[in-house]
């Protein structure tokens, strides 16, 4: 006889005789602590970035709807009118064509450069650390003392450049004086500068590449060019997206390398290298002293900044997200052998065993073979067994 345990009449939860638990305090106060302190914790982030950012953007655009200039203060409201003075100044368009080649000239062989350099430096060399560190040294230096030493480089008449090139015995370029060699000698400054920067956010990424990837790469046969472009770029994606839109935002403001190449500052007497950003600074302090009309130059510059942003990333990601797509061809012909298959009772075309009885269907468990039958006996078990004995 199976002894039987009394059961209990099992509480619901909405019974009025249990008392419900009150929730101390402390307990409340730590639930709030869990929920809240995340926010707390990155505050203070957003809040300089509200002071530092966020107010100076709106309060230019408050200005730029206002004649401001740098004597009087604040004047009359304008509305756009200070937007339409700048579209209508030649100046303006120039100083935004000089802007976007110097961005072109600087901007695409950096990211070049920064990821070929990150490849061989994630490499096992000896004294890595000295070739990674040594990478970073013209970051660190001023950009002003760079423009002043790249400034006598690139010099017109006594030039180290210029010398180098009368010692092959061509003629001397005229680097102040020619709009696209001016171009690239302060493209030069910024690839110096800034190369060196994104190598190492490169080689960050490509060291949190798993080994075994690569490892499985070589078992296949693949050299070390086949696993950079394999292996290394795909994943990596997200970082040469990040890189190419902080260098885009970078190269379109372009301002100490150009306010230093020359002595007047202001991008030559025929403005031939003259940058947006040098274009505002000379209508705000230079000869027009209009702060509205500085401002609005910079609220078009960032517009321009956003949409060429937009355009970099939505072109890096179809890029990396790209891969090889199967023809309406093959999709046909992969159609018609499913149906085919499917047509022959088995999936992908192959005939399996019939199911047995009781198992699920497409469990995939063939039936036993089927039992021979049984021969007719002719006579007694014992004659039978005396016969087999003759």
């Amino acid at each position: 006889m199976a002894l039987m345990s009394p059961t209990r009449p099992a509480h619901s939860r909405g019974n009025p005789d249990r008392p419900s638990r009150r929730i101390g305090f402390s307990q409340r106060l730590g639930r709030l602590d869990v929920k809240v302190s995340p926010y707390l914790y990155i505050s203070p982030f957003f809040l300089l970035f509200a002071v530092v950012g966020l107010f100076p953007l709106g309060y230019t655009a408050v200005v730029s709807v206002y004649e401001w200039n740098l004597l009087g203060g604040q004047g009359d409201f304008v509305g756009m009118q200070n937007y339409v003075d700048v579209l209508q100044q030649p100046t303006f368009w120039k100083s935004v064509g000089n802007t976007f080649s110097i961005f072109l000239l600087s901007s695409v062989p950096q990211v070049i450069m920064a990821i070929t350099i990150a490849a061989l430096l994630d490499q096992n060399l000896r004294a890595a650390t000295f070739w990674r560190m040594g990478v970073l040294v013209p970051f660190i230096v001023a950009p002003v003392a760079i423009s002043m030493i790249f400034g006598r480089l690139f010099a017109d008449q006594y030039g180290f450049i210029n010398e180098l090139i009368g010692l092959v015995g061509l003629e001397p370029i005229a680097w102040h004086g020619d709009r696209l060699a001016s171009h690239v000698a302060i493209a030069t400054m910024v690839n110096y500068r800034w190369t060196g920067y994104n190598t190492l956010i490169f080689l960050a990424a490509m060291q949190a590449v798993p080994r075994d990837l690569y490892e499985a790469a070589v078992i296949d046969g693949a050299g070390r060019v086949r696993q950079f472009f394999s292996v290394t770029v795909p994943q990596i994606r997200a970082t040469i997206i990040f890189v190419v839109i902080t260098s885009t935002v970078g190269g379109m403001q372009i301002f100490d390398e150009v306010r230093m190449y020359d002595a007047g500052g202001l991008g030559g007497p025929n403005r031939d290298w003259m940058t947006t950003v040098v274009y505002l600074y000379d209508v705000a302090w230079g000869n027009q002293k209009n702060f509205g009309r500085a401002a609005a130059v910079a609220w078009l510059l960032f517009l321009l900044i956003v949409m060429i942003g937009m355009v970099n990333f939505l072109v890096t990601q179809r890029i990396s997200t790209a891969g090889p797509k199967q023809s309406k061809v093959s999709r046909k012909h992969t159609k018609r052998l499913l149906a085919e298959a499917r047509a022959a009772g088995a999936p992908g075309g192959v005939r399996m065993p019939p199911t047995p009885p009781g198992a699920p269907a497409g469990s995939g468990i063939p039936s036993p073979p089927p039992t021979p039958p049984a021969r007719p006996s002719t006579g007694s078990p014992t004659t039978n067994s005396g016969e087999d004995l003759r």
